[in-house]
């Protein structure tokens, strides 16, 4: 028997027995180290996609573990390999698959949400969603190699370069590893939080903040930008004044990046998108080569990731995990899946 932790409706999480899943053809086994929480996982937990997630549902999809055997086929893997997945599942066969665009497929399988993911002691999933780490990277760090990847993604949809200005809005984990990712490419970087702890840990990796509550933010780019206003805004808080703000920030021909997930339409001022010439960037997720990258900021400890997990927990109180993140105060929290051969 192996331990997993579900998602069963009405807000609970519940912890308990599972058969482990043998891998067949083409499959492997981990064993899990760390899963991460993060907001969809939230949402999940809040019953916002109960539309979408079948319960009893093993969700998570933020991973590091290692192989602990491989199904008939698989010959690029080897038992003990420290690996990460990148969950996504395509079809192959659909108009964005056919354009070359698998990773937004029409039919996308994200693994750990639409099928079983990896908030449990053993998970077995297709060999071609894995992703090789170094040997010597720590694997709970690794947990955090999906969000990076997110957050590189996005960076790189933006067309951000060195000596441009950006600004983040919103200092949530995605909008703090946009921001550190952003400061790899030379742009100066700026976050926008209204929380005080949030402004805190970004003024602790070297973020430059500014508080909406106390600074007119239009009025202080500008005076950063001398008048010009921000060559990209990335809008992480999902907000209708996140929104509103993005626009009013950016410089001619500037970009604005919809990164938050808005629950909701939102009113844009498309005569500023039009006096200005501004583009808008949709991003969702990632694809490899993202996650490459994320592997090397992570391994090069150029992603702070120590400083980024604010809690470890026990798979047993993976319940305990979720109530914490949901009250606020914490960055990033894993789940000790119970890997034995897992590092700090």
């Amino acid at each position: 028997m192996t331990r997993s932790a579900r998602y069963v409706g009405d807000r609970r999480i519940v912890v308990g027995d599972a058969d482990p899943v043998p891998p067949g053809p083409g499959q492997v086994r981990i064993d899990v180290a760390y899963t991460g929480i993060c907001g969809t996982d939230l949402h999940i937990m809040h019953g916002a996609m109960d539309r979408r997630v079948h319960t009893p549902a093993v969700i998570g999809h933020e991973m590091s573990g290692r192989i602990a055997a491989l199904g008939a086929g698989v010959t690029d893997h080897a038992v003990g390999d420290p690996v990460t997945v990148m969950p996504l599942d395509w079809c192959g066969n659909c108009p964005a698959c056919h354009a070359g665009h698998t990773h937004i497929c029409h039919r996308l399988n994200f693994v750990g949400i639409d099928s079983a993911g990896s908030m449990q002691h053993s998970w077995t999933v297709p060999a071609r969603i894995l992703v090789p780490l170094p040997a010597d990277l720590p694997l709970r760090r690794a947990a955090l190699i999906e969000p990076t990847a997110v957050a590189v993604h996005d960076v790189r949809r933006s067309r951000l370069t060195a000596g441009e200005r950006s600004v983040v809005i919103g200092a949530g984990p995605v909008g703090l590893l946009i921001a550190k990712v952003a400061q790899t490419t030379g742009a100066t970087v700026t976050v926008v939080e209204i929380d005080p702890d949030r402004r805190a840990v970004a003024a602790e990796l070297g973020i430059a903040t500014v508080d909406p509550t106390d600074v007119d933010v239009a009025a202080h780019v500008a005076e950063q930008t001398g008048g010009a206003g921000a060559d990209v805004v990335f809008e992480v808080s999902g907000s209708a004044a996140g929104v509103r703000t993005a626009t009013d920030l950016l410089a001619v021909r500037g970009r604005l990046v919809v990164v938050g997930i808005h629950p909701a339409p939102r009113e844009v001022d498309l005569h500023r998108v039009f006096w200005r010439e501004l583009e808008m960037i949709g991003v969702r997720v990632y694809q490899r080569e993202d996650y490459d990258e994320a592997v090397r900021l992570v391994h090069e400890e150029r992603i702070p990731a120590d400083r980024l997990i604010s809690r470890v927990v026990p798979l047993e109180d993976a319940a305990e995990a979720f109530r914490a993140l949901e009250a606020g105060g914490d960055v990033k929290v894993l789940i000790d899946c119970g890997d034995p051969g897992a590092d700090a």
